[in-house]
C-alpha cells in the first residue's frame, strides 16, 4: 500500500535521470538504505534547490508508491557541511565513506549506529583537509565492519586463542593469528597490528597515525575481511604520492 515516511537521511549518491529528475541513494536513520526519485530536481527553479547533493544530511519526506523507488516530496536541511567542498581530498574521502556504507549496508534494515557513524565521519571531514587522512578512512571502515558484525578478532589468535606473537592476519580464520598458525596468513607486523587496535578503540577524531607500509597492511586486512565475510569489495584507497 502507498504511504509516506519521514526520516533523517544522508545522500550517498545522486544520479541524473531523464531530462530533469534525479535518482538518489539515501542512507536513513530508521529505514537503512533506500532509493528515491526527486522529480524536477535538476530544473533551475526546483523546490529542492541544492538540498539533494551528495553528503547532504536532510529530513526527508518520502512517498512509497508501487515501484521500488520512493518519491521525494519534501526536504529540509539538517547539515550541508559546506567545508567538504573546500577540499578535493575531503570530497574524495567522503565519497569513499558513502560508497563503503552503500556496499556493506545495502538493505533497508535499520542500523542507526551506522547512520550516526557516517554523519560523524562527514562532519569530521568537513572540519578541514587535515582530517582527510588514510588513517581516518581505514578507521571508519573498521568501525563499519564492527557494525556489520564481522570485525576481525584482534585480542588473541583467531585460530587457537594465543594472546602473544600475533604476527599474521587471516580473513578466513577471522582475524590475527599467532606465529604457530600463520601458514595461511599474510605477515601483518607489529605497527599495523597496533594501528588496527588503536583505530578500533579510539574515536574517529583520535585515530592514530602509522607509516604507509603499516596502513597498506591494515587496509589489506580490512579489505579481505569484507570480501571473505560479506562478499563485498571495498574501493581501494588512493596511495600517497
Amino acid at each position: 500500500m502507498a504511504g509516506s515516511l519521514k526520516t533523517e537521511a544522508i545522500v550517498l549518491r545522486s544520479i541524473r535521470y531523464g531530462e530533469a529528475d534525479r535518482i538518489l541513494h539515501l542512507y536513513t536513520r530508521d529505514h537503512g538504505r533506500v532509493s528515491a526519485i526527486a522529480k524536477g530536481a535538476r530544473r533551475a527553479k526546483s523546490r529542492f534547490g541544492a538540498r539533494l547533493e551528495p553528503f547532504m544530511q536532510i529530513n526527508a519526506v518520502l512517498h512509497e508508491g508501487r515501484s521500488d523507488l520512493y518519491t521525494v516530496t519534501g526536504v529540509d536541511t539538517i547539515d550541508p557541511r559546506p567545508g567538504l567542498r573546500d577540499s578535493a581530498k575531503a570530497l574524495d574521502s567522503a565519497a569513499r565513506a558513502c560508497d563503503a556504507v552503500s556496499r556493506l549496508f545495502e538493505t533497508d534494515d535499520p542500523h542507526p549506529e551506522v547512520y550516526t557513524l557516517l554523519a560523524n565521519e562527514l562532519t569530521l571531514l568537513a572540519s578541514g583537509p587535515a582530517a582527510a587522512r588514510p588513517e581516518n578512512s581505514l578507521a571508519f571502515r573498521l568501525k563499519l565492519l564492527l557494525a556489520a558484525g564481522i570485525v576481525p578478532q584482534l585480542g588473541s589468535c583467531a585460530n587457537c586463542g594465543e594472546q602473544e606473537h600475533l604476527t599474521g592476519f587471516s580473513a578466513s580464520a577471522g582475524g590475527v593469528v599467532c606465529s604457530s598458525c600463520e601458514s595461511a596468513a599474510f605477515p601483518l607486523g607489529e605497527e599495523a597490528y597496533q594501528f588496527l587496535v588503536g583505530a578500533l578503540g579510539q574515536s574517529l577524531a583520535n585515530t592514530p597515525s602509522a607509516s604507509d607500509r603499516a596502513l597498506q597492511l591494515a587496509e589489506r586486512a580490512i579489505t579481505e575481511t569484507a570480501e571473505h565475510h560479506a562478499q563485498v569489495r571495498l574501493r581501494p584507497l588512493p596511495r600517497a604520492a
